[in-house]
C-alpha cells in the first residue's frame, strides 16, 4: 500500500514542479475575412506614424513579416505595389498595483482561480507549447497557496494587427492580442503577444481564446 501511495505521489510531486514556470498568457480576439494564402504580397507599417523606420518598430515588423510568410503570403518587392496592408500596433500601460490578501473562495491549485479553461498542447513548428487554462503562479499568489498576502505591479499591454486590402482599403483581419503581466519591457512583451496572435491564425472570426506560452523546456 505504501508503494502504491508513493507511486501515485511521484507524478503529483512532478506536476507541482512544472507548474512552477510561468507561462506567458494572451487573450487574443480575431475577426477576419482573408483570402486564403495563395502568395499575397504584403508591406507592413506602424499604426504610429513616428514608429515607421524605426529599429525597434522594425524588429516587431520582421516576426510579423516571418509568420505572414510561414502562412503563405509574401513580402511585397521594393518598388511595386503590395496586395495587402499589414498595420501593427504596441504598447504597454503604466500598471496598477494588485493585492492579494485573502483566500479565493474560487481557487483550485491546480486549475486556478476561473476554473473555466482546460488545457490542451498544440506543438508548433518551433517546438513551443501553447497551454490554454494553464494556472499563472506568478500573477498570482503562487502554486497551491490558497492564500497570502502579495502585492506587486500589473501591467497590461497588447498588439493591434490590421489587414487591408491595397486596391480598395477594404479590412481583411482585425487582431488584438492583451496580456497582464509583471513586466513592461516591450522587447520582451511584444514577440510573446505576436506569436500568440499567430497561434491558430487566422482563427474564427469573432472569436476570443486565452493562449498561454508555456516557457521553454531546459536541454
Amino acid at each position: 500500500m505504501k508503494k502504491f501511495v508513493s507511486l501515485l505521489l511521484v507524478p503529483v510531486a512532478m506536476l507541482g514542479l512544472s507548474a512552477c514556470a510561468t507561462p506567458f498568457k494572451a487573450d487574443v480576439s480575431r475577426f477576419q475575412e482573408l483570402p486564403a494564402p495563395q502568395g499575397q504580397s504584403f508591406t507592413i507599417r506602424a499604426a504610429d506614424p513616428a514608429n515607421n523606420g524605426g529599429i525597434e518598430f522594425g524588429q516587431y515588423a520582421s516576426l510579423v513579416s516571418t509568420e505572414l510568410q510561414e502562412i503563405g503570403y509574401t513580402p511585397a518587392a521594393p518598388g511595386t505595389v503590395a496586395d495587402m496592408t499589414v498595420t501593427l500596433g504596441y504598447g504597454v500601460d503604466q500598471g496598477k498595483e494588485r493585492t492579494i490578501v485573502r483566500q479565493d473562495p474560487f481557487y483550485d491549485p491546480y486549475w486556478g482561480f476561473s476554473g473555466v479553461y482546460r488545457p490542451y498542447v498544440v506543438r508548433t513548428r518551433r517546438g513551443g507549447r501553447y497551454i490554454v487554462g494553464y494556472y499563472d503562479p506568478f500573477l498570482y499568489s503562487g502554486f497551491n497557496r490558497p492564500y497570502d498576502v502579495d502585492s506587486f505591479t500589473v501591467y497590461t499591454a497588447n498588439i493591434d494587427l490590421k489587414i487591408d486590402r491595397a486596391n480598395d482599403g477594404k479590412r481583411l483581419f482585425e487582431g488584438k492580442a492583451e496580456a497582464k503581466s509583471r513586466s513592461n519591457k516591450l522587447p520582451h512583451l511584444v514577440p510573446n503577444l505576436v506569436e500568440a496572435m499567430f497561434t491558430g491564425f487566422p482563427g474564427n472570426s469573432g472569436e476570443t481564446v486565452r493562449i498561454s506560452i508555456a516557457p521553454e523546456e531546459k536541454r
